[in-house]
């Protein structure tokens, strides 16, 4: 029998060490370990159990442990349990629940939140106003990049999550990436690159309805901690003395004062257009 390391430190296996918060892969070791999970997969094999979708196992436990933590939230922020008699005369007390509903990468999910009579309960599990989870955002504007429309991608959430969502919902996900985007493409640079490198790659790029294979040039610097950055990407139909102009005129515009060595494809025009900018 092997022992692990686990077990000659006194800890049971898959347990975490004492003061230590336990992860999630050691948490569902445990419920493996106790069989807790094989009479819902053997459900979901018969048949008479959905694992996502309305009404499906996994958007019921996320729907138990968010107002189980809301509800831990609330007490929190009262200072006392529900029913203790800590809580007679204090200024503030729990005021039922207002019906929401979430939308997550595994179908809508209806949550009851607790309020409190003062109205000055601001939940962090849930935020007020939020009716997607952070997942959805990150897949709707997954699937945009990878070709899908707007339309195509709210179909998508129905059939496949359970997931109704507005067109116009997604557009202003899709476009909340944009000022991210323009803000990372003008953000300063270092004044010193010892090196700086220019190439072009080919990547898929959505042009109007359709996706297509565009040419992205990048210059890639490494600082004086020999770290690599991309400063910058700039997709361009075609490539020339005149382009790397002006990619190296942006980059010195960003702050970049010098360059000690500058690697490109053997290229002259980018060579050249680096010694002019």
């Amino acid at each position: 029998m092997t022992v692990t390391d686990d077990q000659r430190n006194g800890h049971p296996l898959g347990a975490e060490p004492a003061g230590q918060p336990a992860s999630a892969r050691a948490v569902i070791n445990e419920m493996l370990d106790a069989g807790l999970l094989d009479d819902v997969m053997d459900r979901v094999d018969a048949g008479g159990l959905s694992l996502t979708g309305e009404g499906g196992f996994l958007p019921e436990m996320i729907k138990a442990v968010l107002e189980r933590g809301l509800a831990a939230e609330l007490t929190g922020h009262l200072g006392y349990e529900r029913g203790d008699p800590a809580g007679r005369g204090s200024p503030n007390s729990r005021n039922g629940t207002t019906p929401k509903t979430l939308a997550t990468e595994v179908g809508d999910v209806g949550l009851v939140v607790p309020r409190d009579r003062g109205g000055s309960f601001e939940p962090r599990l849930v935020r007020k106003g939020a009716r997607r989870a952070g997942g959805l955002d990150d897949m709707i504007i997954s699937l945009y990049a990878g070709g899908m429309t707007v339309r195509d991608i709210g179909h998508h959430l129905a059939r496949t999550l359970g997931t109704e969502l507005s067109h116009d919902t997604i557009s202003k996900i899709t476009d909340s990436v944009l000022e991210e985007v323009k803000a990372w493409q003008s953000r300063p640079l270092e004044e010193i690159y010892p090196i700086i490198y220019l190439d072009a790659l080919v990547v898929k790029v959505r042009d109007g309805h359709q996706v297509r294979n565009k040419a992205a040039h990048i210059a890639v610097g490494v600082d004086l901690d020999g770290i690599k950055h991309v400063l910058g990407i700039w997709v361009q139909a075609t490539e020339g003395a005149k382009f790397w102009a002006g990619v190296c005129a942006e980059l010195r515009n960003r702050g970049v004062r010098d360059v000690l060595i500058v690697c490109c494809d053997c290229e002259d025009d980018q060579a050249s257009s680096w010694a002019a900018a």
